[in-house]
């Protein structure tokens, strides 16, 4: 598939943020829209340094983000164009909206690894 759009993207409602996605050959694709302020901080305690390692490109359509690199943090607002570099930890603000590119395997096993760490905390 060469395109993609908010409306044919496959949707996965997290409660706290709904996801749109797809997969463009070696890309993914995601609308995220945000419903309520959160960090992934506690998502991403499972990975190695407690960070996302996967690259991101994106869009900032409304609200905030905030992405912590433990030396330094950043804000995207509306109409900025961003690269999280890996080493991340991101933070939105209720109301945010956003399109973000990432390498498709790596995006995958990032995924599959906080879903891991997740199962973990509830098992315990």
């Amino acid at each position: 598939m060469g395109f993609t759009n908010k409306s044919t993207a496959e949707t996965q409602d997290f409660g706290l943020a709904v996801d749109r996605s797809a997969d463009l050959d070696d890309i993914t694709v995601n609308f995220v829209s945000i419903r309520e302020t959160h960090s992934l901080k506690d998502a991403l305690a499972g990975l190695p340094n407690g960070q996302c390692a996967c690259p991101h490109w994106g869009y900032v359509l409304a609200g905030t983000l905030t992405v912590d690199y433990g030396d330094r943090e950043e804000s995207y607002g509306p109409g900025d164009a961003f690269y999280m570099t890996p080493g991340h930890v991101p933070t939105a603000e209720a109301g945010s909206e956003f399109v973000q590119f990432s390498p498709k395997d790596q995006l995958a096993a990032t995924v599959a690894a906080i879903q891991a760490h997740m199962q973990q905390l509830q098992q315990a």
